[in-house]
């Protein structure tokens, strides 16, 4: 899904500190990583920025990588290419490559005005289900310049405890495609070994036994709640 350039930048290239990208919750920065005449900006979040949380277990990056790679198992494509580098300005973390867009657009702006979109964004829904992502922000889900629809920072995610928060509700209801279910269903029987390394054997078994759920029972993800919505929205 991505080319060999983008991560061999992210994992061996030069990586130059630009600047601190405001509004994060956690200490996120904008790098330029180089190698030769090559470079390229990306998203550097060092454990050493961290706010301690009481659900989750310092080294939010590597459910970052995990996000990426699980994308990655299953054809989606929806994670930016992201590594972990051990040796980088602020110590241990990951890298993402950085997304070109248009940052007023995000979901809601995307599923008001883009409903071209609205197959992808469908996706995002389903992929943060079965990922239990505990943040989807509307700012987190992006359009690059060439039109391709990405879903970003998923630091908390892969909860072994149910905590689905996210703003797109939209498609609450639908039923999945035959074509995603085939792509999930190998996950209920063993999940890709990278991602198992960097998540803990419960947080393993809790993302099987959602895909079960959606196998069992193919259509996305209702709140029957109302609750289920991160703050702030966007």
């Amino acid at each position: 899904m991505v080319s060999g350039r983008e991560l061999s930048l992210l994992a061996d290239g030069e990586v130059e500190l630009l600047g601190r990208i405001p509004r994060s919750s956690n200490e996120t920065f904008l790098v330029e990583v180089s190698a030769g005449d090559d470079s390229s900006y990306a998203v550097y979040k060092p454990e050493a920025g961290e706010r301690p949380l009481s659900d989750f277990e310092p080294g939010l990056y590597r459910r970052e990588r995990a996000a990426y790679l699980l994308s990655e198992s299953l054809g989606w494509g929806i994670v930016p290419p992201t590594v972990i580098r051990e040796e980088a300005p602020l110590g241990i973390g990951s890298l993402q490559w950085f997304i070109d867009c248009d940052f007023s657009e995000h979901y809601f702006t995307l599923y008001a005005d883009v409903p071209e979109t609205h197959r992808d964004l469908a996706r995002i829904a389903l992929f943060d289900y079965v990922a239990n992502n505990t943040d989807r922000k509307s700012g987190h889900v992006l359009r690059g310049d060439d039109g391709r629809v990405w879903g970003i920072d998923h630091g908390l995610c892969f909860s072994a405890i149910f905590k689905l928060r996210t703003v797109i509700w939209d498609f609450a209801g639908d039923p999945i495609p035959q074509a995603l279910l085939d792509d999930i269903a190998p996950l209920a029987e063993a999940v890709p070994a990278g991602v198992t390394e960097l998540l803990d054997g419960s947080e393993v078994a809790a993302l099987q036994r959602r895909v079960r759920r959606l196998l069992h029972e193919p259509v996305l993800p209702v709140d029957r709640t109302g609750m289920r919505y991160p703050w702030p929205l966007v």
